[in-house]
């Protein structure tokens, strides 16, 4: 295919250079965007008179039909060309003739392509945020169902405090009601049209960029032409954003890879989302979560390539900005494949709600509610905690638990214990007492997950079931 940049150079390059330069390979998924950019630049040229309605009216329709027949698929990107943007423009040429070649007036690649990844990664993040939300219900109904389900909650990966699996998993919900919410705000930068900006100085020709981004829905313009073209941060962010989603995802991930073990048997996953292995026909491993943790990686190495690609650019416009797509539409895609392999393991998610409360009535959890009830005996919080210490270490030492001390063993750690200490500890009681706002009792996790469907519906997302 003829290089539409021929002149300077004479357009002969080696095949290899070609190749090597060639972005359509990746970039070829923006068609739709880079046709609708053009298409909102022509009719700005048309509407300020730079081009004729004749030819305004040629450009629209040649565009509209080369558009028709990509979607359709009457027509196939030529893998031949250098880039979507050459492609399209090549096409139209060929279409409606020498008229297709005024298309790129008043214009250069540099905001072309700007302007391409800005309308295409707006889309992806509406598409991530609608799969973020299913996501988030997805936590909800099964935070509602295990509203009171007992289990350990753990610091250090020991044993702590007893909680419930609903608010084990709301925390979850607000994590990505955080993630939610960078997404939105790096979607509002990223909305900013740069067209007009051209190779970095700006244009002669009398444009309207604020007609083109009305056109394109744009909520403001680049304020400088040269910052227009040449940063790539709204990628950095996005891939920022995407990597803090990821490691949410990760840590959950994880968690169902140890509970679903025979060492922890908390819950089971649905044979839907796991495999079996080749060799030994005894085991069902989470392969899907264990994708997850490792995709993660991935985005990670995502932004690190587009962080350290812009590093040591200098202004403007460089060819190194052509790396930026592939990571980042990686990243996109990742992550849109990740979020709905997670619902359905949420969703198809067996709960064993006697293993967690088992595992939580042996490993001393309630040892604080011990020393608060000291506390509220009237004795100080250190000696309390001093006095829970000793006992937990007797228990240990005489292989039982709190709740089968005799009360004369509590007595002879202090005089202040009565026959009410066994209600005091009992891990029912423990969870109902932390009504606390974000706290572990039902009634409020219940109230966390209320707060959540709140903010999910300003969101634009209601209901359960989406």
């Amino acid at each position: 295919m003829a290089k539409l940049w021929s002149g300077r150079t004479g357009g002969i390059t080696a095949q290899a250079a070609d190749d090597f330069n060639a972005s359509i390979r990746f970039d070829s998924r923006m068609f739709r965007q880079d046709i609708r950019g053009s298409m909102a630049h022509a009719a700005m040229l048309g509407a300020r008179g730079i081009l004729s309605d004749g030819d305004t009216d040629a450009l629209l329709s040649g565009l509209e039909g080369i558009l028709r027949d990509l979607e359709s698929g009457a027509l196939s990107v030529d893998p031949a060309a250098e880039d979507i943007h050459m492609f399209v423009e090549q096409e139209l040429t060929k279409r409606i003739g020498e008229v297709g070649k005024k298309l790129h007036t008043a214009r250069s690649r540099n905001d072309q392509v700007a302007l391409d990844l800005r309308l295409y990664l707006r889309e992806e993040c509406d598409t991530i945020t609608a799969l973020l939300a299913d996501a988030i219900f997805a936590f909800l109904r099964q935070a509602e169902q295990h509203s009171d389900t007992i289990m350990p909650g753990y610091t250090h990966l020991q044993r702590a405090q007893p909680i419930t699996f609903g608010h084990h998993l709301t925390a979850y919900v607000m994590m990505l009601l955080r993630d939610m919410q960078r997404l939105r705000d790096c979607r509002g930068r990223i909305n900013q049209s740069p067209i007009g900006c051209c190779a970095l100085a700006g244009t002669t020709y009398p444009t309207d960029r604020v007609f083109e981004a009305k056109q394109l829905d744009f909520s403001s313009v680049a304020q400088n032409s040269i910052d227009g073209v040449s940063d790539r941060d709204f990628c950095a962010e996005l891939l920022s954003c995407l990597s803090i989603l990821m490691v949410h995802l990760s840590r959950f991930s994880e968690e169902l890879i140890l509970w679903c073990s025979w060492e922890f048997r908390f819950v089971e996953l649905s044979d839907a989302y796991c495999t079996g292995s080749s060799i030994m026909p005894q085991k069902k491993n989470p392969d899907m979560a264990e994708l997850i943790r490792g995709k993660t990686g991935r985005v990670f190495g995502d932004l690190t390539a587009t962080l350290t690609m812009l590093k040591g650019l200098p202004l403007a416009y460089n060819k190194d900005m052509q790396e930026d797509k592939e990571s980042v539409f990686d990243a996109c895609d990742t992550v849109k494949a990740c979020l709905p392999i997670l619902c359905g393991m949420l969703d198809g998610m067996k709960v064993h709600k006697e293993v967690m409360k088992r595992a939580a009535q042996s490993g001393f959890i309630n040892a604080t509610d011990l020393a608060d009830y000291l506390v509220g005996k009237g004795l100080p919080f250190r000696s309390a905690y001093k006095i829970s210490g000793e006992i937990v270490a007797q228990c240990i030492a005489q292989g039982t638990v709190l709740e089968e001390l005799p009360l004369a063993a509590y007595r002879a750690h202090s005089e202040l214990f009565g026959q009410d200490v066994y209600e005091a500890i009992s891990l029912e009681r423990c969870v109902a007492k932390r009504q606390s706002l974000g706290g572990t009792a039902p009634e409020s996790v219940k109230a966390q997950i209320a707060w959540a469907k709140a903010e999910l519906a300003a969101y634009g997302f209601g209901g359960t079931d989406r």
